[in-house]
């Protein structure tokens, strides 16, 4: 299957320092995604993406490639039943960059099966939590979540 990728520029009035934890600590990540980025992020370490709720749920997994605070992190990306199997993980790259009083957030999600499930969830959730990251770190308040939107959607 051919692979393809998908990228994302959001610009954030803010520091670099900030979005960097915006990435990377789990109780911002909680606070505008409702979910929580866990690891120490040094090169070789897992991580995790879990539900900030009570069920702590585990979403994601994958390994830290590269990690130079606060300009750039490239990790793996898989579902949990494929953390074995690195052929079926993606790649994402987080590249900040300062922009006079703002920063360029661009990421950049990659090895993905073309025409994916994947593909499709993350062309959709991308702009979704990178908008809450946004609105979060400019206004201190989040956007709300994929799961609540559709929710209302459809009631």
């Amino acid at each position: 299957m051919n692979k393809t990728r998908f990228v994302y520029t959001v610009y954030i009035a803010t520091t670099p320092e900030q979005v960097w934890k915006a990435l990377v600590q789990g109780d911002v990540t909680r606070q505008y995604w409702e979910h929580e980025n866990i690891s120490d992020w040094k090169p070789g370490s897992t991580w995790e993406h879990r539900t900030a709720d009570a069920s702590r749920e585990l979403k994601l997994v994958g390994r830290v490639i590269e990690s130079s605070p606060p300009r750039r992190l490239v990790i793996s990306w898989a579902a949990p039943a494929d953390a074995a199997r690195p052929e079926r993980h993606t790649r994402v790259t987080f590249e900040v960059e300062p922009i006079e009083d703002m920063v360029q957030l661009t990421v950049t999600h990659d090895e993905i099966d073309e025409g994916s499930e994947t593909y499709r969830q993350i062309s959709e959730g991308w702009p979704r939590v990178l908008s809450s990251m946004k609105s979060f770190l400019e206004t201190g308040r989040p956007l709300r979540t994929w799961a609540k939107a559709r929710a209302k959607a459809g009631a």
